[in-house]
């Protein structure tokens, strides 16, 4: 076990989050953000194109990346509240596991899609 839990990859050591994605065929680390962007905040969207937008978060030293949307209404993540790990849409209040992805609450309709991430002199890279 990594622990991620059963099914997932990552690591949750290093603040590297986990991942629900279970093929790792194709991945490139893409720069998402710069460490200094989270000095007074602790959130970004970051959009890589298309339909490859990402929430990444930082929660007590550590950096986590999800699906920019809730699975219930595809509501923008990044505008909900954060206590700890925890993440609540802020439209119907589904709730999330930032580390995990696991749902946590409903109107959920199953876990967020969560991304591996790294730091890198000051550089954030995401799993995509």
């Amino acid at each position: 076990m990594n622990g991620c839990g059963t099914g997932f990859t990552g690591t949750s050591m290093d603040g590297l989050g986990c991942s629900n994605v279970e093929d790792p065929k194709s991945k490139e680390w893409e720069e998402a953000a710069e460490t200094s962007e989270f000095e007074r905040v602790d959130r970004k969207l970051v959009d890589f194109g298309g339909l490859q937008q990402i929430g990444l978060f930082k929660v007590d030293g550590d950096y986590f990346a999800i699906s920019a949307y809730c699975t219930h209404q595809q509501v923008p993540m990044v505008h909900g509240y954060l206590d700890g790990h925890e993440l609540m849409c802020p439209l119907h209040g589904a709730r999330y596991d930032i580390r995990s992805g696991e749902a946590l609450a409903l109107p959920a309709m199953g876990p967020i899609r969560t991304f591996n991430v790294k730091v890198e002199d000051r550089k954030i890279l995401i799993e995509v």
